[in-house]
């Protein structure tokens, strides 16, 4: 599997994720600038991943400039041709704001930037990063950001729950769902989404800062190997 890593002015995880994805799980890697109008020679088996950090500096609304990149244009058709988009706190942001994903983040309801570990509960394992994950695990997962709290409107929110679509919400460390665990206000708990065609998927918390056991964690990597797996039963 290839993967394409969009790098935005302001990208600070860029080098985490081609890390993992080219050194840990040894798989082809691309690092795709924001201002080319074209990702390149991608199939629809490969995936596009927007990486966190600050694009633009978070100017406006997180992501809202990220969005209107010359490269995003490319993104957006790579997503409707049916190919993986995988956005991690600044790209889940980004995705919302560029409609592949229902929603918006907003500022935390603390008001505060968090850097913490957390947990996470998989809610589907309908999706290519969820699929082998068992569901009553409790996954630690680090998370970085000030405008990660989860909003959309009730009907949204609706369809969301209808159609399988919620991938993860925060938990404590038993797997139980609470208020107390939610660590920006994310409504519903929501840490992470994808679309109804199950291609483009959204989280805040950074899967690639748990994926090797010299950071003592690594649960982050098993949504790596879900996503690969995934994609080798789909190429049968």
């Amino acid at each position: 599997m290839k993967f394409g890593v969009v790098v935005f002015p302001g990208s600070n995880c860029d080098d985490d994720i081609l890390h993992v994805l080219g050194n840990v799980m040894q798989q082809e890697t691309v690092r795709l600038w924001h201002k080319d109008e074209n990702i390149g020679d991608f199939e629809t088996s490969d995936c596009i991943v927007l990486p966190g950090g600050f694009s633009y500096g978070d100017y406006l609304r997180a992501g809202a400039i990220a969005r209107f990149s010359p490269i995003m244009n490319s993104v957006i058709e790579f997503a409707k041709a049916g190919g993986c988009v995988w956005g991690i706190c600044n790209g889940f942001q980004i995705l919302c704001e560029a409609g592949l994903l229902p929603g918006v983040l907003l500022r935390n309801g603390h008001q505060k930037f968090v850097c913490k570990n957390i947990y996470l509960k998989v809610q589907t394992n309908n999706s290519p990063i969820t699929a082998t994950i068992h569901p009553d695990k409790a996954l630690k997962i680090p998370i970085a950001h000030a405008d990660g709290r989860y909003y959309a409107d009730d009907a949204t929110l609706q369809d969301l729950q209808k159609n399988d679509q919620i991938l993860f919400k925060y938990c404590d460390p038993f797997g139980k769902i609470t208020e107390e665990a939610n660590p920006n206000g994310a409504l519903l708990n929501i840490a992470g989404i994808c679309n109804k065609r199950r291609n483009v998927f959204g989280m805040m918390p950074h899967p690639e800062r748990a994926s090797e056991k010299e950071l003592g964690n690594t649960d982050g990597r098993a949504l790596f190997e879900s996503l690969l797996q995934t994609a080798r039963v789909m190429a049968v």
